[in-house]
């Protein structure tokens, strides 16, 4: 017999009640909720292994989102009808839900965890991303998988001027902030979100409300968890500790890492050094554990002790860090490392940057194509075009390592998709017609390439001509802290990425922020140590920007010689047929006379027509041609017409491009023509004026000879 679901309600601040409910769907997963508002359901499942596999020393979270067609009534249009492998928008939000839920788990938990979100019904106005981590939670909520806070994430966006939590799709479209956040009850976990040039203390504010919001969450889920019965949550196996190994490491490798944290070297030097400590330590060991020449240290004593030195250089950095106040490469707190940065480096893309910071490097081209060019993005609500495409790409030797290279990874997806959102405030609108293609290449890396792809990326975009109006530059932050003490990190390096107690990353022009990614891996941040943070942010922003105007100040005035030239003209609607031709035929014949590219489409009641090509004598010519077609002819005007065909009543001209008149016989010459042989041949140019059209069939009256000196004792016609 099927159970009763059990329920737990809430609204959002404007009266939208949400549900969450579990129970009636899904029962054999360890843990299954439905959320819903309105007419959007979203349906998420959580399994984890009892045991973590033999020899796992590392935690093993799977998050995958995924928006079923049919929640929308529709079907996929791929060639399979089904759906496949996930999108970026899926990648992204899976993401989301992930940053979000990792640190909830011990750090000694090793079992296998799979989270499954999934649209099963959607609803136009309400977005889902909003509503996936508070399903994912509320699954772990009601299992018994040891997790040890409960979360919530909330969009939250600023519509013209007011703060909207979990705005409605219609509303975000108008929004000039669009922040995600994730929280427990007391403290911030993650943010990431777009603005047009924000200040800092409006990012603040939008945090202080998405908690307030979070809070409410996070205790319907608790009251749907006590609903459910669910007082504990599942013993695991702990990995076993050696504390006297651990001493005996910590004792003799302490102070090499000290020494070599504190000498400033390079990345790869620094790498060396720390491995040759490691290597020194399995000798010290032999030799402590009496271990005979020629034979090995036992397993478990290399696990432990290899474990016992990572641990011991996280620790010991951080506190040198802390306490000297200096960094891993010899730099102050709020030092950025050396840059250097070059445009027009190559020479066949339509514009091309080199930025290098530090050991970290992006060589970004940029690419300009037609509207045919653009992306088509698709979800379960909607489909929609793109003109505005970034690809990041991370290669291994970016880092001197070996791997294999099996298509674009969950990293590079977010990486590029915040590089994307942050360029994009600067982008000129709708009326711009080129599709803009940005791909960052990394060729170096050693912290934070994402923000070297936002700098590059617009130093690209100035060097192809493209009309941004600002630099975007962006920096990675980090923060070390340890009870009352904290020291905040500009422009981190890889390894103090992985020891920090925040990774954030915010990218922004000299008036604003427009992008911010941060993941929160401490308890009880302070707004204030949070508030110092993006301060010290700006600087080490104003910083780069600063380099970036002096590499190139604005963009250029037009394109390069070798790039695409593309025009636009709106036409009158009535026109559109005539320029298209029967079957298409005065379009085609137009491409193929210009070599011109040229896509006419119907937008609010006009005709929109992009001309593209190669070669400005092409777009000339093609653009001319188009506006003699819709050009109304007007009578008294004069025009260089071409014969179309001789008849012996008169010869037929095309004056404008598509309109032909008569140009009869009498009307030829001042003198009477009994035929126009030796007159006028085909293909024969003509100057020839419009004296009216003739009112019962509407065709056009031409003349030539009104053009011509009148013969003596003539009477000249007007």
């Amino acid at each position: 017999m099927l159970s009763q679901p059990i329920q737990s309600k809430f609204t959002i601040s404007d009266g939208r009640e949400v549900i969450i409910e579990t129970g009636k769907l899904a029962r054999q997963a360890d843990g299954a909720v439905t959320v819903r508002q309105g007419n959007c359901i979203i349906l998420a499942t959580v399994v984890a292994n009892k045991e973590a596999k033999e020899g796992q020393s590392f935690f093993p979270l799977t998050v995958d989102y995924q928006e079923k067609f049919a929640s929308a009534g529709r079907i996929p249009g791929s060639f399979f009808k089904r759906e496949a492998r996930l999108n970026d928008y899926e990648v992204l939000t899976s993401r989301l839900i992930d940053r979000a839920l990792r640190p909830l788990f011990p750090d000694d938990y090793y079992c296998d965890v799979q989270v499954l979100v999934t649209l099963v019904s959607s609803d136009a106005e309400v977005m889902p991303d909003a509503l996936a981590c508070l399903a994912a939670s509320a699954a772990l909520a009601v299992s018994d998988i040891p997790v040890q806070e409960i979360i919530s994430e909330v969009r939250v966006a600023r519509v013209e001027g007011k703060f909207i939590v979990n705005p409605f799709r219609s509303e975000l479209a108008k929004a000039d902030m669009d922040f995600i956040i994730a929280a427990t009850d007391k403290n911030i976990m993650m943010v990431e979100g777009e603005a047009k040039e924000c200040a800092e203390e409006d990012l603040i504010k939008a945090i202080e409300l998405a908690h307030d919001a979070i809070k409410v969450q996070v205790k319907a889920q608790e009251e749907l968890r006590k609903l459910k019965g669910v007082t504990a949550k599942r013993e695991y196996k702990k990995p076993a500790h050696d504390e006297v190994l651990r001493e005996k490491v910590n004792a003799f490798v302490n102070p090499k890492i000290y020494e070599i944290a504190k000498s400033g070297s390079a990345k790869h030097e620094r790498s060396d050094k720390f491995e040759q400590v490691g290597e020194d330590l399995m000798v010290y060991l032999k030799a402590q554990y009496n271990i005979a020449e020629g034979e090995s240290l036992p397993d478990n004593v290399k696990k432990f002790a290899k474990h016992y030195y990572h641990d011991a250089q996280y620790y010991v950095v951080r506190d040198m860090i802390l306490n000297d106040k200096v960094r891993l490469d010899g730099r102050g707190l709020e030092d950025v490392r050396p840059l250097s940065m070059e445009i027009d480096v190559l020479p066949s893309p339509h514009g091309a940057a080199l930025f290098t910071r530090g050991e970290t490097q992006s060589l970004t081209t940029v690419t300009l194509g037609t509207p045919l060019d653009s992306l088509l993005i698709e979800s379960a609500a909607k489909s929609e075009y793109s003109k505005f495409l970034l690809h990041y790409n991370f290669p291994p030797f970016s880092t001197g390592e070996v791997k294999m290279i099996r298509g674009v990874g969950r990293r590079e997806v977010g990486h590029g998709n915040l590089a994307l959102r942050s360029l994009r405030q600067m982008m000129p609108g709708g009326e711009y017609p080129y599709t803009v293609r940005i791909v960052s290449d990394i060729l170096e890396s050693n912290g934070s390439s994402s923000m070297a792809t936002v700098c590059a990326g617009s130093l690209a975009l100035m060097d192809a001509g493209v009309p941004v109006p600002k630099h975007v530059s962006g920096v990675a932050m980090g923060l070390i802290s340890k009870g009352d003490q904290f020291a905040v990190l500009t422009d981190i390096l890889g390894d103090e990425d992985h020891l920090g107690d925040m990774d954030f990353k915010v990218t922004g022009t000299r008036d604003g922020i427009c992008g911010v990614q941060m993941d929160i891996k401490v308890d009880g941040l302070s707004m204030d140590v949070m508030r110092k943070a993006l301060l010290q942010a700006r600087n080490g922003r104003l910083h780069i920007i600063d380099a970036m105007y002096a590499t190139i100040p604005a963009a250029r005035a037009d394109v390069k010689p070798h790039a695409p030239r593309m025009v636009k003209l709106f036409i009158d609607k009535e026109f559109i047929g005539a320029v298209i031709g029967p079957g298409g035929k005065i379009i085609q014949e137009i491409q193929r006379e210009t070599g011109a590219t040229i896509n006419l489409e119907e937008k609010n009641e006009m005709g929109e027509v992009s001309i593209f090509s190669t070669s400005k004598d092409g777009v000339d010519k093609a653009v001319a041609w188009i506006k003699g077609i819709v050009a109304v002819p007007e009578v008294g005007d004069v025009y260089e017409a071409k014969v179309k065909s001789i008849m012996p009543y008169g010869a037929f001209v095309e004056f404008m491009p598509g309109k032909q008149g008569l140009l009869h016989i009498s009307e030829v010459s001042w003198k009477r023509l009994e035929t126009l042989e030796g007159v006028l041949n085909e293909g024969d140019t003509v100057k020839v004026k419009l004296t009216g059209t003739d009112p019962k069939t509407g065709k056009f009256k031409l003349s030539r000879k009104i053009l011509l000196p009148k013969p003596e004792g003539q009477q000249r016609q007007d």
